[in-house]
């Protein structure tokens, strides 16, 4: 039995789709946190900061 494998490239549909996804989940997770009065976390310079939307 013959395995046929596909190359995957870095040019793929998959691999290039989650930018934009998940800059719409920062938009809404910021959207989010300023309804509620909460912090929202994000990594600047390797250090976690807790910065209010």
């Amino acid at each position: 039995m013959k395995t046929i494998s596909k190359r995957v490239t870095s040019k793929t549909r998959l691999s290039t789709s989650p930018g934009p996804a998940l800059l719409r989940a920062a938009k809404s997770a910021r959207k989010t946190a300023r309804m509620h009065g909460t912090s929202v976390y994000l990594i600047r310079n390797g250090k976690i900061v807790a910065e209010k939307p």
